[in-house]
């Protein structure tokens, strides 16, 4: 880790990563522009978002073998290079149809990124260090969100709709230059092993990964923590203080980077727990999901429009999410060969995922259905139906998550005889030993 090349291709691959954020995250903030551009309704932005996250989920799995095959700096070249064309598209475009292209391409470049750096990680820093280095690489990859919060925020509305979605694919730009002068696979010298000499070998390393418990315990851990606050940044939290709560839209935006600021504060602290406590990372994720769903509670059941300080208090939770859903990588990468890591984080990526466009798209269709399709009906109540929707979602990845987990921890007491019992008896047992 004292090597300068390593923090070179650290800070050169994250950077690349925050750029990507800033375009997956850039939607969010010019919806209320979006149905104006495009005069669609709720359904219809949400087809937006869901487009754009069904490719990302979709490509988790083929991209995860493709970083495990041909490495992750071909990946990550090929993915800005796939999100500058999709940018450049949207800016370019009046027609929804060439919009739902744009966020495609869009999702279909941001699905090779962050799994890639996250390949870097495993290969540049020893493995005690992976844990914390892999929350700082989510950590500052979330400051994409607060560059499409303020600057690009203030290009949109200063200078237009084309404007902004160009000079944002300017930037992607610099990345993919940065990547291709700097960014290497792994260390000269490496010790790791090669890489699976065949395309079925590597496809038969993902259907393993996949039948493992603990691979499954990750894919359930990034379901329920990471698409609450996915929901909120990337489509309907702008629209929702916009329209329910009547904030100013730069208000609006800046409040965004809450969520931002909340995840890179957890981040470093969930990173050092998920180290020291490694046989109780499934607790931490439970912990982080019930205190959300207690956030969401009271925002919903307020009487009439909740205060200011409820819809902060609110974002500082969901923020503390993103960070959380990073546990699920690192039960993949203690469950896995490295020479299956790829596939692996892969298919915890698509868990998050999967659960943010299935909610985008419910609340979309909820809050047309209440509202009658008319966006100056979309109120606080209609809002407030369609954010409950949250708990049947999560609520069915909790309970997979608690299914995954017995079968690990089985398993684990199978193969390395080690019973990792309820987190009640461990406490008790801890200060029992300390009186």
């Amino acid at each position: 880790m004292g090597s300068r090349r390593v923090w070179w291709v650290f800070g050169v691959g994250v950077f690349a990563y925050l750029i990507t954020v800033m375009q997956r995250s850039t939607l969010g903030v010019a919806a209320v522009d979006a149905t104006e551009r495009f005069q669609i309704d709720a359904a219809a932005l949400s087809t937006l978002a869901v487009a754009q996250l069904i490719v990302y989920a979709a490509m988790q799995v083929p991209v995860g073998v493709l970083i495990d095959r041909l490495g992750p700096r071909v990946l990550i070249i090929a993915g800005l290079t796939v999100v500058m064309a999709g940018q450049i598209w949207l800016g370019l475009t009046t027609e929804l149809g060439g919009a739902i292209v744009g966020r495609m391409l869009v999702g279909l470049g941001d699905a090779a990124v962050f799994t890639s750096v996250l390949r870097l990680v495993n290969s540049w820093f020893p493995t005690r260090r992976v844990p914390i280095v892999s929350q700082w690489v989510g950590n500052i990859g979330q400051i994409g969100q607060i560059l499409s919060a303020v600057p690009f925020s203030f290009v949109l509305h200063a200078f237009g709709w084309s404007p902004a979605f160009l000079s944002a694919a300017g930037l992607v730009l610099l990345a993919l230059v940065g990547v291709l002068i700097v960014v290497r696979d792994r260390p000269s010298g490496s010790d790791e092993a090669p890489r699976p000499e065949t395309w079925g070998h590597v496809v038969r390393e993902v259907v393993i990964s996949l039948r493992r418990p603990g691979t499954r315990l990750g894919f359930w851990s990034h379901f329920v923590t990471q698409s609450s606050g996915t929901v909120l940044t990337l489509l309907w939290g702008f629209p929702f203080m916009v329209y329910a709560l009547g904030y100013p839209q730069p208000l609006a935006a800046s409040l965004l980077i809450v969520i931002v600021v909340s995840g890179m504060i957890a981040g470093p602290i969930l990173g050092v727990l998920t180290a020291r406590f490694p046989y109780r990372r499934s607790n931490l994720v439970l912990g982080i999901v019930t205190v959300m769903g207690v956030a969401w509670a009271a925002l919903l059941v307020w009487p009439g429009v909740p205060p200011m300080w409820l819809v902060i208090v609110l974002f500082i939770v969901v923020g503390v999410g993103g960070p959380g859903s990073l546990i699920g990588f690192d039960f993949a990468r203690t469950f896995n060969p490295i020479r299956a890591l790829g596939g692996a984080n892969g298919i915890v990526n698509v868990g998050g995922f999967l659960a943010s466009f299935v909610m985008m798209f419910l609340i979309g269709l909820i809050i047309d259905a209440v509202s009658g399709g008319s966006r100056a009906d979309y109120s606080m109540d209609s809002f407030r139906i369609a954010f409950s929707v949250q708990y049947l979602v999560v609520g069915f990845g909790v309970a997979m998550l608690l299914v995954a987990r017995s079968r690990t921890r089985r398993r684990f007491a199978e193969d390395e005889g080690i019973a990792v019992g309820p987190l009640w008896i461990a406490v008790r047992a801890r200060l029992g030993r300390r009186r």
